[in-house]
């Protein structure tokens, strides 16, 4: 008879974790594991950006289509050189006034990322998280880490770690629970590769604010 593994959940104070915890959570990722863990609204699963075997295993666990990125978090915008080709004047304003925060801002890729991890899209989302644990957890790994919402493609992400699917939770090797989290709207999606921005998906800040952040005088 096969022993059943026993997942193990670390409860994490959300607004002040502490360095031990995290740092077990981090050494997971940076082991090719994949965790679930808070970020502002819902829990999202983490895993190395950079580990292409560990990036499928979030494509496998959600069972999700391979044509569809995943976008990435980061600690400190000089992460950025690590993923993208170029930063150009728009995504900088934007990040000086919702970084931390609740905007991901797609950029072009550098080719050294996995391909996976891009879904051939040469394109990258990415975004500075403002919960506590979620930056925590980014600065512990020393990288960036996925963050795509913890559920099978297509149901609805939690706000709670009792909500999570079985299906999701058995192929996990780490959960960091804070309790609950306030869910609601996620982060708004902007591209800026082209020489217009562009607003991908509607989030908790308006298209009015992003527009006027990146053309206001300063």
């Amino acid at each position: 008879m096969k022993k059943q593994r026993s997942l193990k959940i670390l409860r994490v104070d959300p607004l002040h974790p502490t360095h031990d915890l995290i740092n077990e959570a981090a050494l997971i990722i940076k082991n090719g594991g994949v965790i679930a863990f808070p970020t502002q609204h819902l829990y999202g699963l983490g895993a190395d950006a950079f580990n292409a075997d560990a990036v499928n295993r979030v494509f496998e666990i959600k069972r999700r289509p391979d044509d569809k990125p995943l976008l990435v978090l980061i600690d400190k915008h000089y992460d950025l050189t690590r993923l993208v080709q170029n930063v150009p004047y728009a995504a900088t304003r934007i990040m000086e006034l919702f970084w931390p925060g609740a905007v991901t801002i797609v950029f072009k890729a550098k080719h050294i990322l996995p391909i996976n991890l891009t879904a051939g899209t040469e394109r990258i989302g990415v975004r500075m998280p403002e919960h506590p644990v979620a930056l925590a957890l980014t600065t512990a790994v020393q990288g960036p880490i996925t963050a795509t919402s913890a559920n099978i493609t297509g149901n609805s992400g939690c706000s709670l770690v009792s909500d999570m699917d079985p299906l999701i939770t058995d192929k996990l090797d780490l959960i960091i629970d804070v309790g609950a989290l306030k869910g609601g709207i996620g982060s708004t999606v902007v591209d800026v590769t082209a020489d217009f921005p562009k607003i991908l998906r509607q989030g908790a800040v308006s298209e009015k604010d992003i527009f006027t952040a990146v053309f206001q005088k300063r």
